[in-house]
């Protein structure tokens, strides 16, 4: 293959002459231009000497800004404050279960007692008449799970009242605003709507355990009226305590306390009325016969009849919720708190003084 000429080779010297004319335009349009730059390349070379600082600048202060930092570590904070929350949420669980648990077997303990005197009572004669063997056993003999579950709740709900009495008289002592006292007020009431709720329950189970008060202490007992605390008893208790009252509040208590001893009166009565009928009832056939067929007749028929009594004591708590209702509608919120307190002293007062009265020292024969 021979040599190929490049395209230069066949240029004229005219074109040369051009090209090279062109070329020397272009250097002087360079030359003019050039000082257009000249502070560009100043600033270059302070770029260049400043970069060449900062390589001696330790490495820590080139660093991202503080708020940078401060707020890159938002997210973490955020997580350690929602896992101390959580250590601390399952710290009171554990405590409300251990708690909860000692409760429980407390109130084992308490039914395990039960049953011990039950049956010593038993041995005893009480229920048994062991001479001719016949039994008188009815819901008083065995432990009734319906009863045993109401005395563990009663139990729970004594000292939740303990408690709530507590805090009432701390918070009147502390002098806290009436948002404050309204809301523990308004627990309080709640939670004697639960001991009527519970109640209710407990009747079905045995309506005599209930209206015989053995759920209660002596002197408690010494007290009761149909299942409870008698409503007209309570208000005069509490109307010496929420001094000054209003004429136009004391004047509602008044007509509160009237009316709630006209019911009374009128379930006392209807108890009594009760209690004869079921006398007649069960004596309408003579006593000493032995006509089997009459005298299941007449046990069916007082079972009926027995059926009101729970009525009877459903009647007497409905009393003595709207009691605590009206009374709560005719005070203001820090009275009703300061009457909440004096319902709650005066159970704590005849509990105690019923265990008092059991350990008194007694003299030996």
């Amino acid at each position: 293959m021979g040599f190929q000429s490049t395209p230069y080779s066949t240029c004229s010297t005219m074109d040369i002459y051009e090209h090279n004319h062109q070329i020397s335009m272009w250097d002087d349009s360079f030359g003019a231009d050039s000082s257009q730059y000249s502070g560009s390349s100043t600033v270059m070379e302070a770029d260049v000497k400043i970069d060449s600082g900062f390589e001696n600048i330790p490495h820590r202060t080139l660093g991202p800004p503080k708020k940078y930092n401060q707020e890159a570590n938002k997210p973490g904070d955020k997580v350690l404050r929602r896992l101390a929350q959580n250590r601390e949420a399952a710290r009171k669980s554990r405590l409300r279960k251990k708690v909860y648990i000692q409760q429980l077997e407390a109130s084992s303990m308490k039914l395990t007692q039960l049953e011990q005197e039950l049956e010593r009572a038993r041995q005893q004669g009480v229920y048994t008449r062991e001479h001719s063997g016949d039994s008188f056993l009815g819901s008083s003999g065995a432990v009734d799970s319906g009863i045993a579950a109401f005395e563990m709740e009663y139990g729970h709900w004594v000292e939740e009242q303990n408690r709530h009495t507590c805090e009432l008289r701390a918070a009147l002592h502390a002098h806290v605003s009436d948002l404050e006292l309204r809301i523990l007020v308004e627990s309080g009431m709640r939670h004697y709507d639960e001991l009527f709720r519970i109640k209710a329950l407990a009747a079905k189970s045995d309506v005599f355990y209930l209206m015989s008060g053995m759920w209660k202490t002596s002197a408690e007992q010494f007290f009761i009226w149909i299942g409870g605390f008698r409503p007209s008893e309570i208000l005069k208790v509490l109307t010496p305590q929420l001094d000054p009252l209003t004429e136009q509040q004391f004047m509602a208590v008044y007509n509160l306390q009237q009316s709630s001893q006209q019911a009374e009166d009128a379930l006392s009565q209807g108890l009594d009325k009760l209690q004869q009928t079921l006398a007649e009832t069960i004596t309408s056939v003579p006593l000493g016969t032995s006509n089997m067929e009459n005298y299941m007749g007449l046990m069916t028929n007082a079972m009926g009849k027995l059926e009101a009594l729970i009525s009877f004591v459903n009647q007497a708590d409905h009393l003595r919720h709207q009691t605590l209702q009206q009374m709560y509608r005719i005070l203001t919120t820090r009275q009703a708190a300061r009457g909440l307190l004096t319902i709650g002293d005066y159970f704590q007062r005849l509990r105690a003084l019923s265990f008092l009265w059991a350990a008194r020292p007694r003299e030996l024969a």
